[in-house]
């Protein structure tokens, strides 16, 4: 047997028994005792869920830090959804127009290469063209080329990745306005332990809920921000790596192309 299939053998068997385990507890019968225990419990959850607040109840609980974390959870949503279209290899990559410029430096047609590069913009493209933009066929230097190339792949890359950094804003953000919040909720819970004692249950109970709402709500959005922040992160790297290979073939086609001229 294959030992990479041995390895999952142990994580496979324990799945096996908490189902077996699971399907056997399901499946017992209850005693007179469980069932007059199950009867008080439904009866209480009965009661419970006459109590129980709605989703919007909960926002009100949460006092005024639930204004700025909406505003942090509509911006990260918006951030996912962008950089789900925009951190592609395609848009940053343009390797149609890549192939075709590569075509145009092997017969050393500069200006059709510079027209293409103008037609599809991107970053790729965008950083051959400020290549391009020192090629002097009959005085070429290699050198002069490279640095136009760095220059501009500083610049370029740059621009797609600050909206990348902005669901580190908002995964950071996130938690400490919740936090904030919770110091709020507690602040006016010992006021009102101050002013009325601790005998005053229900107003206590409602500044620790709008504590422990802000403290919830701050992590639910910052958790799923950073999870897409390093998502995106590392997808970006793999793409501007990708970039660097696309330019220094083109580069070396220009090369080739020139000493095969001369």
């Amino acid at each position: 047997m294959n030992t990479s299939k041995l390895r999952h053998l142990p994580t496979l068997f324990a799945i096996a028994l908490f189902a077996i385990a699971t399907q056997w507890v399901l499946t017992q019968p209850l005693t007179a005792q469980d069932t007059t225990v199950a009867t008080d419990v439904a009866d209480s959850g009965a009661v419970a869920s006459d109590q129980e607040k709605s989703l919007i109840d909960m926002y009100k609980a949460g006092g005024w830090a639930m204004y700025p974390l909406t505003l942090l959870s509509i911006g990260g949503f918006g951030l996912i959804v962008y950089n789900f279209m925009a951190v592609r290899p395609e848009p940053i990559l343009n390797t149609e127009a890549t192939v075709q410029i590569d075509e145009a430096l092997g017969k050393l047609d500069i200006q059709k290469a510079k027209t293409l590069c103008q037609e599809n913009p991107s970053p790729a493209t965008n950083i051959i063209e400020a290549g391009l933009n020192r090629v002097d066929i009959n005085r070429y230097d290699p050198e002069q080329v490279k640095e136009a190339i760095e220059e501009s792949s500083a610049e370029e890359l740059a621009g797609p990745f600050v909206l990348i950094n902005y669901l580190s804003v908002v995964g950071s953000l996130s938690p400490m306005v919740g936090l904030l919040g919770t110091v709020s909720g507690m602040v006016k819970a010992f006021n009102v332990i101050e002013a009325e004692g601790a005998g005053s249950a229900q107003a206590l109970a409602g500044n620790i809920s709008e504590a422990l709402i802000t403290t919830a709500t701050g992590m639910i959005i910052g958790i799923p921000a950073m999870f897409f922040f390093f998502f995106f992160k590392n997808r970006y790297g793999k793409i501007t790596s990708r970039i660097g290979r696309v330019v220094g073939d083109l580069q070396f086609t220009l090369n080739k192309a020139i000493k095969d001229r001369a």
